[in-house]
């Protein structure tokens, strides 16, 4: 395992799979097309749908060459196996080296393809050439959309591999090879699912994501998918002209203090349950009292002499909802990080507890 012919294919395999999904580090490092090729680029700032022709179609080409920087690697790492000579290579090198070769051909085929006609045949001027006039071209419709860009005011969020940007006119998702547009008043959304996560990758925060999908009306537009967290659902629709509809099975947190009851009672559920005395009646919940008391303060997460969390003996007098809402209300706004952290007051005898020590009642 130590030979450098398999170091080697570890390390590019580590390699090509960050330039092709570009996470954070390589983003800070610049090793992705967009920095390496900034000079040939150009800025998006300034021409949105001229820099995405050129981003895509370079994008396309750099991953294809991917293989063959593999085999040019091992000609080093493998010197043994003589794979800078052709004819004394191993058969099978030979079909990889023809492979490694075929794809950038047909990659630069597709992008030859695409440049001519001034990029008329690229799927996105292919898109925008849809919404042009009878008395114009894709161009004209480029144009507004690069103006529209440039404005200060449009919704912009995602991932650099998962853009979704809404300016007054269009709906764009910008992705790795492609960039998907629709015009406002053509396309009809809908939240078809929604996915709640307990913390999510970039912080310690709960986070709900939905996924909306862009259908177009007009014949010939594709659709497509985008996806956000559900923080930013409201910007969005006061952008959007038309409404989004939600199925029905999808409910929309668009507040911290919703994601975090939401994680709250997840958290609840798989924490040991508390068994009433039959002797002992459940009453309403005194925060709310709309419904019958559902949790018991318990401490399960230490011994009973360890830690900062302290034993209630407290009968059951909150439902879940309410005592969530209590943990909520004590936490510091600024650092939403530490919530599900951090311990709280009872709210009856003020003994400390923390998510660990609220069990369900059963």
């Amino acid at each position: 395992m130590d030979s450098p012919e398999v170091t080697f294919t570890l390390a590019y395999l580590v390699f090509a799979v960050c330039f092709v999904f570009t996470p954070t580090e390589f983003h800070s490092a610049g090793l992705t097309v967009q920095n390496l090729l900034s000079g040939w680029l150009g800025s998006e700032d300034a021409a949105f749908v001229p820099y995405h022709l050129r981003r895509t179609s370079a994008t396309l080409l750099c991953h294809s060459l991917l293989p063959l920087g593999y085999y040019v690697g091992m000609c080093f790492a493998a010197s043994e196996k003589q794979l800078y000579s052709l004819g004394q290579a191993p058969e099978a090198w030979q079909l990889f080296l023809l492979l490694a070769v075929t794809l950038p051909t047909i990659a630069s085929t597709v992008i030859y393809y695409w440049s001519c006609d001034q990029w008329a045949r690229h799927p996105l001027a292919r898109t925008l050439a849809l919404y042009a006039l009878p008395q114009s071209d894709w161009w004209a419709v480029a144009s507004s959309v690069n103006t529209e860009f440039r404005r200060i005011d449009k919704f912009a969020t995602g991932a650099p591999g998962a853009r979704v940007i809404v300016t007054d006119t269009w709906v764009m998702k910008v992705t790795t090879y492609r960039v998907h547009v629709a015009q406002q008043q053509d396309v009809h959304l809908t939240v078809t699912e929604s996915q709640q996560h307990e913390l999510s990758p970039d912080s310690n925060l709960p986070v709900q994501l939905l996924t909306i999908h862009v259908a177009g009306t007009s014949p010939g537009v594709q659709a497509f998918n985008i996806r956000l967290n559900s923080t930013e659902y409201g910007e969005l629709c006061e952008k959007l002209r038309a409404p989004i509809r939600s199925a029905a099975n999808v409910v929309i947190h668009q507040s911290l203090g919703d994601l975090f009851l939401e994680t709250f009672a997840s958290l609840v559920e798989v924490n040991p349950t508390y068994s009433v005395p039959s002797s002992q009646e459940l009453e309403a919940c005194i925060g709310c009292m709309q419904t019958r008391a559902s949790v018991k303060l318990v401490k399960t997460c230490q011994e009973a002499a360890e830690g900062e969390c302290q034993q209630c003996y407290c009968r059951p007098m909150w439902c879940l909802t309410c005592m969530g809402k209590w943990f909520a209300s004590r936490q510091d706004p600024q650092r939403p990080d530490t919530w599900l952290a951090s311990r709280v007051p009872c709210p009856t005898c003020r003994a400390r507890f923390c998510i660990l020590d609220v069990c369900a009642v059963r």
